[in-house]
């Protein structure tokens, strides 16, 4: 039986690496600050999976865990992240705690003689001079090499850069296997949905159910702003391939090259919710105009590329955000089977 870590279990990503392992055949060991997890419960019954309550930012959270065992690949999603709002609002915040979760990682690696590392890094270690254009370099996607010469997003993206380096030195010094992926807005159910850490997808997916039919939304700023959004499934498919095919020490993008506008995707919800709103632009960030994945190298890499389109996936999360804003009371179905917002 395989066995492996997967640190930050209870985050959106993080839970279904864990299902997808166990499905494998896994035996798993999760880590997590905040608890057991349970957005996707079923999985986290099976008698090959354990918690462990550990916060990574403690260096003896980390060297005095006697419990994990002997471990051969390590899925590494920690970090202390959010939406726009929140990524550019907690410069030192999400540097500090970034860092000392993945300094103290690398070293338990090391120590423990893992065989496989995997490491999310993010599309925000790319420059943002790069991504001024909505249009055409939202449209031409980032690749590989444009992350250098690195003039990364401040604090969430400086220290992504920075863990990736250090992923390479321990590689080249310590002959640690490292793969490294840069995900590009991964979305889909799981994930957090309000609070002001969750992600674009997600927020709008929120607001639309929470608005009553007729009414409008808000969207920060301008909404044509150029992403492009990769689900779940995909990503999870992707890292997989990579771990078990892939090229060491080497960052591949993992997303989509479907780019939209916020505005577009905002539009594609409100379709898929069936009701009739109008769009409100307000004061808020917006972050870089336009960033779209490259997918050339992690094809040629890894023969991937995403099965599910924007829309395929949406129609997953909004009746999944809609569920969980019901089960929150924040919803409700009256006599005539017409919802309400409470």
């Amino acid at each position: 039986m395989r066995t492996a870590l997967v640190t930050g279990c209870n985050g959106f990503i993080g839970q279904h690496m864990v299902m997808r392992l166990l499905k494998e055949g896994y035996k798993v060991t999760g880590i997590d600050v905040k608890g057991v997890p349970d957005a996707c419960a079923p999985g986290f019954t099976s008698s090959a999976f354990r918690f462990l309550p550990d916060d990574l930012r403690d260096f003896c959270d980390v060297y005095d865990e006697g419990d994990v065992g002997d471990v051969e690949e390590v899925y590494h999603f920690a970090a202390d992240m959010g939406g726009i709002g929140y990524i550019t609002g907690a410069h030192a915040k999400i540097a500090v705690n970034n860092s000392r979760i993945n300094l103290n990682m690398l070293e338990w690696c090391r120590a423990h003689q893992v065989n496989k590392l995997f490491y999310s890094s993010s599309a925000c270690v790319y420059p943002a001079h790069m991504q001024g254009d909505p249009g055409m370099v939202g449209h031409r996607g980032l690749s590989e090499g444009m992350a250098w010469p690195a003039a990364p997003e401040p604090g969430y993206g400086l220290e992504k850069l920075y863990m990736e380096e250090l992923c390479r030195y321990y590689h080249h010094d310590y002959n640690l296997g490292v793969y490294i992926a840069r995900f590009h807005n991964i979305f889909g159910p799981g994930g957090t949905w309000y609070g002001g850490k969750e992600k674009a997808p997600a927020a709008l997916c929120r607001k639309v159910a929470l608005a009553p039919d007729g009414e409008h939304i808000d969207i920060w700023g301008d909404g044509e702003a150029t992403r492009s959004f990769l689900y779940i499934d995909d990503c999870i498919d992707a890292v997989r391939l990579l771990v078990d095919n892939g090229p060491q020490a080497t960052p591949l993008n993992i997303g989509s090259e479907e780019v939209v506008t916020v505005n577009q995707l905002a539009q594609m919800v409100i379709e898929v919710s069936g009701k009739t709103l109008d769009v409100s632009h307000v004061a808020g960030p917006q972050g870089v105009r336009g960033r779209n994945s490259d997918n050339t190298k992690v094809f040629i890499e890894l023969g991937w590329k995403p099965k599910f389109s924007l829309r395929q996936g949406l129609e997953v999360l909004y009746p999944w955000i809609y569920n969980q804003a019901t089960l929150k009371g924040w919803l409700s179905v009256d006599e005539r089977g017409a919802t309400t917002i409470q």
